[in-house]
């Protein structure tokens, strides 16, 4: 009998390890207790084995389900502003967690130096965050003066008549990459090279500036990569922010913001921009104005609204006049437009923008969210280079649904929607109509996962159907993997088509006497010409590190674009002409790019990097690498920053040589040589700030003096056969000092 319960007992005994091997789970639920007491489900919540990766995220209801590993038995549940939990797990019963609120400290005094240009280590996306305060670390009146001291975008100009700047990422024209408003379309179509002139510096915020394949969420057209611009939000600027700017060059500027908080869920905000240059001015004595005369009046005004039930809602409005005109000294557009007197230009932009957002996320399930944004664009453009006739108009109208939400938990979230955008085109050169409509509606899903803080993965795909391409299909997919908890590696890859703006992207071959050419085949395309499609690829690795106390970075990638079609412009042909034609061969780009950031010294910030470019097209029947592009770079800026609120802005770049379109068959007098020499720029600021209000900068550009000779070829003979001012490949203005002043009362 005895032995009996005995064998009982032992048999008893062995049953919870038998269930173990059975259930090789634990599961439970997370919660907090509110105000009443009530258990509220925390979703999202961390819960892994002590010492490891593995984990999973609590779900809807805060329950959770995670696999045993052998030899663990300590678990961790963490969510962010809550203390963390660790429990011993030695059964299979249900737990039952409650987080308890971190506690709230009396004062806390944390000293931390935030750096000015910041990389979001967790997206799968390489994201620069750039933000407001290097911006001012150079004279950034607009957004094309916007990257000064930032080693990816290159800054250069369409011509040497009419003094616009444009953009090059990855090699690649402005135009390819994707420059939003808040995530919204804006420079694109008619304003693609002058709509960054548009955006005036002291209405940013921040800007993100991501390289390769974008988010399908916002279109299909980005190829290079994606520049998103943050404007001043009404409920956090300084209630008025008034700037001021001038420069030896005549050039006059002044800004004004305000913001006013209106009842108790709105908030206003109102931002001015007005710029003059009045003075003629002509340094290298070549006959033409260094920059036209102007006039810019630009004007903003948005509402945002607020609710307590996460409603959110927000609208504005911006209307944009500018005026330019410039050409040969002396020029009088009243009796010398359309005649050989004398060569003027003159470019008068009249904008009209409105836009919506409307968005409400779930309170109770915050993961989930819904949103619409619209916007509507009238741009209309009169303008004349010599005797070539230019004006466009265009209209339109862009709308985008999202849905947000998860699959299970939050590991997996997805966004999708629908898109519509709408424009229409009315350009006459000469006498030649080229007007179109585009209509292109679409639909897209994009699904993400993340694992803890190791991995995450980002896929979307959204087909769009052009009434005059047909359907297409953008699918694009980008990954980060953390070798190390300062070690991040990323890929992307992915599709983008857009049409070429043959004209308005190339604005500065107005500037000539070359024959504009139009290899289109006469069908309803715009221009004849088909659309522009390529594939992008991208690696990039990025290593936090920390040397003798001070914290850094070092990040290396490398990016090639391969076009299926390109929108060929072709100056090699002839000196005397320009041919836009289809790809018919092999186009494509190759970058890499290095760069460290550091803190060399205390309050001494340090940003070196190097990029290499090769950029080839078929031209013809000759691939050829594109002209006026810099296969080499190198950078460095250095800031310094004192207790008493002196500031020291130092920015170094050695640019390479750079291939000049054909001019052999030109009188010898009007030939270039094959390749421009290599060339350095310098450039200083100092700023001097009192009580965080009031602040006084002064700065030089081009310290060296450095100039390109002859920057327009035959300029004493602006009508002959061999006038072209498109041809520039440095600096032509030489050094240029500015001051200014800028007032914030909070």
């Amino acid at each position: 009998m005895i032995r009996n319960i005995l064998l009982l007992v032992m048999t008893l005994g062995s049953i919870p390890d038998t269930w173990a091997q059975v259930n090789n789970t634990v599961s439970g639920k997370v919660y907090e207790l509110n105000d009443k007491g009530d258990q509220v489900p925390l979703v999202g919540a961390n819960v892994y084995w002590l010492g490891t990766t593995k984990g999973t995220p609590t779900g809807i209801n805060g329950q959770f389900n995670l696999e045993r590993v052998a030899g663990m038995d300590q678990l961790v549940v963490s969510y962010i502003g809550y203390q963390n939990d660790t429990l011993k797990v030695t059964s299979n019963q249900e737990l039952t967690v409650q987080l308890v609120p971190d506690a709230t400290l009396d004062e806390v005094e944390i000293e931390y130096r935030q750096k000015t240009v910041q990389i979001d280590y967790l997206n799968p996306l390489k994201s620069e965050h750039i933000s407001e305060k290097e911006l001012l670390k150079a004279a950034c009146c607009n957004l094309s003066e916007s990257f000064e001291t930032n080693p990816s975008v290159d800054v250069s100009f369409t011509d040497a008549v009419t003094g616009t700047r444009q953009i090059q990422m990855l090699g690649l024209a402005g135009p390819y990459t994707q420059i939003t408003r808040e995530n919204m379309p804006d420079v694109r179509g008619l304003s693609a090279i002058y709509g960054m002139v548009y955006i005036p510096g002291t209405w940013i915020e921040s800007i993100q500036l991501n390289k390769g394949a974008g988010s399908v969420v916002n279109g299909y057209e980005s190829v290079a990569g994606q520049i998103n611009v943050e404007l001043r939000k009404p409920e956090e600027s300084d209630k008025l922010y008034a700037n001021i700017y001038g420069n030896e060059g005549g050039r006059f500027e002044a800004n004004l913001n305000w913001s006013q908080k209106v009842g108790k869920n709105w908030t206003t905000a109102v931002l001015l921009h007005t710029k003059a240059n009045a003075i003629e001015r002509d340094r290298n004595k070549d006959g033409f104005l260094d920059n036209p005369l102007s006039q810019h009046f630009i004007g903003l005004n948005r509402w945002k609204y607020i609710g307590a039930n996460g409603l959110m809602m927000q609208f504005g409005v911006k209307g944009t006049y500018i005026d330019n005109l410039g050409g040969q000294v002396g020029f009088d557009p009243e009796t010398d437009r359309g005649t050989t007197n004398a060569w003027g230009m003159n470019l008068l932009t009249k904008r009209y923008e409105g836009w919506a957002k409307i968005g409400k996320v779930y309170i109770e399930q915050p993961w989930k969210s819904v949103g619409l944004q619209i916007s509507g664009v009238y741009h209309d453009q009169d303008s004349y280079f010599g005797l070539n006739e230019y004006d466009a108009n265009q209209q339109s109208f862009y709308g985008n649904f999202i849905y947000q939400s998860m699959i299970g938990t939050t590991d997996h979230q997805f966004k999708t929607g629908a898109s519509i955008q709408y424009d229409q085109y009315d350009e006459v050169l000469n006498t030649n109509d080229y007007g179109r409509t585009e209509v292109v509606p679409g639909a897209y899903f994009e699904y993400s996962y993340s694992m803890l803080d190791k991995f995450n993965a980002m896929a979307g795909i959204r087909v769009d159907h052009h009434n005059l391409y047909g359907t297409f299909m953008t699918p694009r997919i980008h990954l980060r993997y953390a070798l190390t908890d300062q070690t991040v590696l990323r890929a992307s890859m992915g599709r983008g088509q857009r049409t070429a703006s043959i004209f308005a992207e190339n604005i500065g071959l107005f500037a000539s006497s070359r024959q504009i050419i139009v290899q289109g085949d006469n069908s309803d395309k715009p221009f004849g010409l088909d659309a522009e499609v390529a594939w992008n690829y991208g690696i990039n690795l990025t290593q936090e590190f920390r040397l003798d106390y001070r914290e850094g970075s070092f990040s290396v990638e490398y990016y090639r674009t391969n076009f299926e079609n390109q929108i060929v412009v072709d100056l090699d042909q002839s000196p005397q002409q320009v041919s836009f034609y289809n790809l018919n061969g092999a186009s494509y780009s190759n970058s890499f790019q290095a760069q460290v950031d550091y803190e060399i010294l205390k309050f001494v910030d340090m940003r070196i990097g190097y990029r290499w470019f090769d950029v080839n097209t078929t031209y013809g029947d000759a691939t050829l690498q594109k002209p006026l592009v810099s296969a080499h770079r190198a950078f460095l800026n250095l800031g310094y920053e004192t207790r008493s609120d002196w500031k020291f802005d130092y920015t170094f770049n050695w640019q390479g040589e750079k291939r000049i379109p054909f001019t052999g068959s030109n009188p010898s007098d009007y030939q270039l040589q094959q390749k421009s020499p290599d060339f350095y720029l310098m450039n200083v600021q100092v700023t001097k700030s009192w009580n965080d209000r009031f602040e006084v900068y002064v700065g030089v550009e081009n310290l060296l003096n450095y100039k390109q000779e002859s920057p327009i070829l035959a300029s004493e003979d602006p009508f002959g056969d061999y006038f072209d001012s498109s041809l520039v490949w440095g600096p032509i203005f030489g050094r240029n000092t500015y001051a200014g002043l800028r007032y914030r009362m909070k």
